[in-house]
């Protein structure tokens, strides 16, 4: 890897839409990448970025994303990388079809998380099933490929569930998650059904996070992902917070631990991004609080710039073994952030050399 070579160019699917502009966020001077191409809908291409994307994040647009104009979500872009933040029913085709044409493809969309070639990745937690993207592209005659990022309630829990695993081993795992008006997009929920209100139903979200992390924990085998045998209940809830899911987790664990051994690991655990340094890596992966009564959304969604995962009121559990509570940000890691992150592997372990998309 090396820090003088000219940046990637990179693109974004889906731009306007609420992941798309955190990633123009986010993207705003990063070391390693130059976006060249925002694309939309047939409604939004054609006119500059600013007039088709209504800003919806705190501060201003990056000026030079202002005047770019949006182009439809075709192959034919100009880069090499794309981040797909395509609403799920047009995510599949156009995933696929850029890869096929020659693109990296880093998507924060559900479509392809279920194909056996495409790995789900938390760099923290499994950068070694990157290694399915050669075999994904042998089998699918792709000179590109496609990596997808977890639902965004997967990816905090399966964060804290990693270095508990390797540690002593899971057995069973029981969250309530309690999930941020942003994680279902603008507009979103309609306020007279979630002021003063929670809403015990997210179609779909259940089955993510039961399944989710069981790919994510497998081991990379025979030319595919051997999930790991670990029941998951989940229930997943709605609640009137903007930013930063809260998950209430108890777990069983393979083997006797005490309370201090088991906060120590959170504590200790660091992985792969952190080690290399990435731009977007949070210095450290996981946050545990002493307090009893944190984390809180207000107070710790924005730890670690919206990368960290923060952990709190660790305590053993009359039923199984531990409870914890954690918080994570949904937009910043749980969307937009991760995708990057993983783009950065990607980068750091020469995935994106001889990747040409649409590069002029």
């Amino acid at each position: 890897m090396s820090h003088s070579a000219p940046p990637v160019k990179v693109g974004i699917l889906g731009a306007t839409g609420a992941v798309g502009q955190r990633l123009v966020q986010l993207l705003d001077g990063h070391p390693w990448f130059r976006v060249t191409a925002l694309a939309g809908s047939e409604r939004s291409a054609g006119r500059p970025y600013g007039e088709a994307c209504r800003w919806l994040l705190p501060g201003d647009m990056p000026a030079w994303a202002r005047e770019m104009r949006v182009q439809e979500a075709q192959p034919g872009l100009d880069c090499q990388l794309v981040f797909s933040a395509l609403p799920g029913g047009a995510a599949g085709p156009l995933e696929e079809a850029f890869a096929a044409a020659g693109y990296a493809v880093c998507s924060t969309a559900s479509a392809h998380r279920t194909d056996p070639d495409v790995p789900i990745l938390v760099p923290e937690v499994n950068p070694e099933h990157l290694g399915l993207l050669r075999i994904q592209q042998a089998r699918r005659g792709w000179p590109g490929f496609l990596v997808a990022k977890p639902n965004c309630s997967s990816t905090h829990l399966v964060t804290v569930l990693k270095p508990l695993w390797d540690a002593f081993g899971l057995r069973r795992v029981v969250v309530v998650t309690l999930q941020a008006l942003s994680g279902a997009g603008y507009p979103g929920v309609p306020s007279l059904d979630v002021v003063d209100n929670i809403i015990p139903y997210i179609p779909g979200e259940e089955e993510k996070v039961e399944w989710e992390p069981r790919k994510i924990l497998g081991r990379l085998a025979d030319g595919g992902i051997e999930e790991a045998d670990l029941p998951i209940s989940a229930q997943c809830t709605r609640v009137p917070v903007l930013d930063g899911h809260t998950e209430c987790v108890s777990v069983e664990l393979g083997q006797k631990a005490s309370l201090d051994e088991v906060v120590a690991v959170l504590e200790g655990f660091r992985g792969l991004p952190q080690d290399l340094g990435l731009p977007s890596a949070p210095a450290q992966a996981i946050l545990v609080r002493p307090e009893p009564d944190r984390p809180q959304p207000r107070l710790d969604r924005d730890a670690g710039a919206g990368m960290s995962t923060t952990v709190g009121r660790v305590r053993p559990c009359p039923v199984l073994d531990y409870r914890l509570v954690l918080l994570g940000h949904n937009t910043v890691r749980g969307a937009a952030g991760g995708a990057l992150l993983t783009a950065e592997l990607l980068y750091a372990q020469g995935y994106l050399e001889g990747i040409r998309g649409g590069a002029a």
